[in-house]
């Protein structure tokens, strides 16, 4: 069809109709994508709302804990602080009373001792020979007012000497319990989000020697002859887990039983696996190890001495990737043994293992978690 207007004859045109219904079905279309826009935005507006309420719930939640153990520690210090003020305030009031005793005896020997020393000075004044003779042998057949020897009695002060220690070390056992209460509580929390962990072969060094159900590893005698992927480890006796995790919450637990040396935690997917490795947060690890037996370090840039009251046998890694968090759990005592604290996550974080060289052959074992 043609434009019947003389200067329009090479237009094309089209019936009025026809294109009324093609773009009014144009129209139906494009709204029905407004539609859909607006519904997705819809749903995300009540996500983000939710989201906040749950963030409110669980702030409101942590709130009336944390309340809870706070008030129970002011009262525990309360109740020590009032414990050590009556066990100074009843030693002061023993040694006083103990004072006041011995004051009245012996101000009643100085009254009586006062009496005999008027009769005395007032007989010597006596100018009648008779009556002076008569009374000094009175005087002298009469016992002497009664009194004691002294010299041996004393009042010394109260020794105050550990009171205020022993009040301390009473106020941190309470502390310790109410602190070991509070870490089962949060144990139980985080191990609700345990992880199925296995070792990663396609990392591990070469003489490293993994079970095949990939839960254990220990280190040989043997350099296998593996591929020198870019993955995998050459120097340092290490391995990876084959699970990454890139946000959330994640918990593991490893079984460190018997060893002498190991290292645990997590690190980033852009490590340096060749040569001689640094383990830092500032090269993308967040780890605790055990050397010499018994020296437990935190490797957070300096080493941070670590000082636990036990050996733990395992050991729970727990991760919150936005918090920027890293906590090691001794799970058997329910002690927190270390935390990394405000870390910046950009990229995928793996469990990190390190059963390093150590002559004990006992391996490093990835435990299924198990919630009281």
């Amino acid at each position: 069809m043609l434009c019947t207007v003389l200067e329009h004859k090479t237009h094309n045109v089209v019936p009025l109709k026809e294109e009324y219904e093609g773009k009014k079905a144009e129209l139906g279309k494009t709204e029905a994508e407004i539609q859909q826009m607006i519904q997705k935005r819809r749903l995300k507006v009540q996500e983000i709302k939710h989201s906040v309420e749950l963030s409110e719930e669980a702030a409101d939640r942590e709130l009336a804990e944390g309340v809870q153990v706070f008030t129970s520690l002011k009262e525990s210090v309360e109740r020590g602080l009032n414990e050590l003020i009556n066990t100074i305030k009843e030693k002061q009031t023993t040694t006083e009373k103990q004072a006041e005793a011995f004051i009245t005896e012996l101000e009643q020997e100085i009254s009586e001792l006062m009496k005999r020393s008027t009769e005395v000075e007032q007989l010597s004044r006596s100018e009648d020979h008779l009556h002076l003779l008569q009374r000094v042998q009175s005087l002298n057949t009469n016992h002497p007012p009664p009194t004691k020897d002294w010299t041996e009695v004393s009042v010394p002060p109260s020794s105050y000497d550990g009171t205020v220690v022993k009040a301390v070390v009473q106020l941190e056992e309470t502390l310790s319990k109410e602190m070991k209460k509070l870490v089962e509580s949060e144990l139980k929390r985080v191990q609700q989000y345990a992880v199925d962990v296995t070792l990663d072969p396609d990392t591990a060094h070469p003489q490293l020697i993994l079970s095949d159900d990939g839960k254990k590893v220990h280190a040989g005698n043997v350099w296998k002859n593996l591929p020198d992927n870019p993955e995998r480890f050459s120097h340092c006796p290490c391995v990876l887990g084959k699970q990454s995790f890139s946000s959330g919450k994640f918990y593991f637990e490893v079984q460190v039983k018997g060893k002498t040396e190991w290292s645990l935690g997590v690190a980033r997917e852009s490590i340096n696996r060749k040569g001689v490795i640094t383990l830092s947060p500032e090269h993308g690890y967040w780890v605790i190890v055990l050397r010499n037996r018994n020296e437990y370090k935190a490797l957070a840039g300096p080493g941070v001495l670590l000082s636990l009251k036990s050996p733990p046998q395992k050991v729970g890694v727990f991760v919150d990737y936005e918090e920027g968090l890293v906590s090691f759990y001794d799970v058997d005592a329910a002690a927190l043994i270390y935390s990394f604290t405000g870390c910046s996550f950009t990229e995928k974080l793996f469990p990190y293992f390190g059963p390093d060289w150590s002559e004990d052959g006992a391996p490093l074992i990835i435990s299924p978690v198990r919630v009281n």
